[in-house]
């Protein structure tokens, strides 16, 4: 049976609305990850709540193979393929590993349903688990960070450190970002002379990314979205973090207040550092890529020699 007419059969599982439009969305996909590094291979993991899609990104050096991988988890509504700015150079020292999430577009295939956060966390766990990973670096952007943050909080053994990129799981969601997303989408329908501008505007790099653009839209139109919901950790749970944690935040972010959280993280997680990017929203990885790379890669250094982390 065709997956999309599997997921059919399980109304609470994210799914294809055809394999046409699967196909079309994968072809979309392909396009993106054909501006980052290319993939040393790709694997699928079975876990409870499904068949989750990895690709594994290797580096040249095979002392740098031999280091703590890396864990990259996307953001709602996307694929692993968001990441093509930051494959290349986060693989040239040490492996990484990127995740679709059940539940979103990509190539996992979801068969049970995925609506608690420790539901969320066991999925992460078992996928860890199947690619024989015992230590590991997560980074997450946006609803992936609330998923890495989650992770932190009930599931912590395999973790060496939590990268959150202007994530969800810190405070309520305003209407702000979801008018900011409806006004993105639409947007991208702009003509080609005016998304430089409107990009700027609205600190939306997919807006000039003509692939990322065309995924984006694609996915909306191809898949139905189902997975937890990002509810804000209590600052009893923030408290409970142990892992050394790097929280980046866009100064033009809409999904949370960036001078509130900075202040508010490390002073609930010990030893969390916390900054703001200047210049960017809520995808400082796509327009800030260069300097994102390196803010992650020296964090992690850190973070495997014990050293301290806050700044």
């Amino acid at each position: 049976m065709p997956e999309s007419a599997q997921a059919r059969s399980q109304p609470d599982v994210g799914r294809f609305v055809s394999e046409a439009w699967r196909e079309r969305y994968f072809t979309a996909c392909d396009a993106v990850y054909a501006l980052g590094a290319p993939a040393s291979r790709e694997e699928d993991v079975e876990t409870s709540y499904g068949t989750t899609h990895v690709y594994r990104y290797d580096p040249l050096d095979p002392a740098a193979r031999e280091r703590t991988p890396l864990v990259l988890v996307h953001g709602a509504g996307s694929c692993s393929a968001m990441w093509y700015p930051n494959t290349r150079a986060l693989s040239a020292e040490r492996p990484v590993y990127a995740v679709d999430t059940p539940g979103d577009p990509g190539r996992s295939v979801q068969r049970a349903p995925l609506h608690e956060p420790e539901h969320a966390a066991r999925w992460l766990d078992e996928t860890l688990a199947g690619l024989g990973l015992d230590r590991v670096h997560l980074l997450g952007s946006s609803y992936g960070g609330w998923l890495v943050l989650n992770q932190a909080h009930r599931a912590p053994d395999r973790l060496a450190s939590v990268t959150l990129l202007d994530p969800g799981g810190l405070e309520k969601v305003g209407l702000r970002f979801f008018v900011w997303i409806f006004v993105s989408l639409f947007a991208t329908f702009a003509p080609r002379s005016l998304r430089p501008r409107l990009a700027s505007w609205l600190a939306q790099p997919v807006l000039v990314v003509p692939e990322l653009r065309a995924m984006i839209r694609t996915g909306v139109r191809a898949h139905r979205i189902r997975r937890p919901a990002p509810q804000p950790l209590t600052e009893a749970e923030l408290g409970t973090v142990r892992t050394p944690l790097y929280l980046v935040l866009g100064e033009r972010s809409l999904l949370v207040h960036p001078r509130r959280q900075v202040e508010r993280v490390p002073r609930l997680i010990p030893g969390a550092r916390a900054e703001i990017v200047a210049r960017t929203g809520h995808g400082p990885q796509i327009d800030h890529a260069e300097q994102i790379n390196r803010k992650v890669l020296d964090f992690m250094d850190a973070a495997d020699l014990g050293l301290p982390t806050a700044r």
